[in-house]
């Protein structure tokens, strides 16, 4: 089943792609490669969730944030490429949590995006590199960041 297929099928539906909200693109292609600059757990409505793992936000709700940011990269990705079936492989994620100082789960919140990229691309191509980190603070007071690299498929 294609990456397309899958979220029909999931019945996932992906909030609008982000825009820049300073000097970058949001992704970047360099050959077979692209590079999706850091993105936050925006919602269908353009709202962003916000607060501390640890504090303000339940381990859970820190997962689900970082489900919603998995959803933020893919909108990007298929406003970049036209099909999320160009995706080839996840090569890397670095997931950044803005957490209390003690939260020692970070991996487990940025489970929520890698298991989505797992549903949608499959347990051989949506499992890649990854670092999980806390951070002592996120633009905006977001939860989550996350910053991805892709492997597009051959072209022809």
């Amino acid at each position: 089943m294609s990456a397309e297929e899958r979220l029909k099928t999931l019945a996932i539906t992906l909030p609008p792609a982000p825009r820049p909200v300073a000097n970058y693109v949001t992704s970047l292609q360099i050959g077979r490669s692209i590079h999706v600059s850091g993105h936050g757990p925006l919602r269908e409505d353009r709202t962003l969730i916000t607060g501390r793992v640890g504090d303000e936000l339940s381990i859970e709700e820190g997962v689900a944030a970082a489900r919603q940011t998995g959803l933020a990269i893919l909108a990007t990705l298929k406003s970049a490429l036209g099909s999320l079936d160009r995706i080839e492989r996840v090569v890397k994620l670095l997931g950044m949590v803005w957490a209390t100082p003690d939260f020692r789960d970070h991996p487990k919140v940025i489970n929520g995006c890698s298991d989505l990229f797992v549903e949608i691309f499959g347990e051989e191509h949506g499992r890649g590199a990854r670092s999980a980190v806390g951070m002592g603070s996120l633009p905006g007071g977001i939860s989550v960041e996350i910053e991805a690299e892709f492997l597009l498929r051959e072209e022809g």
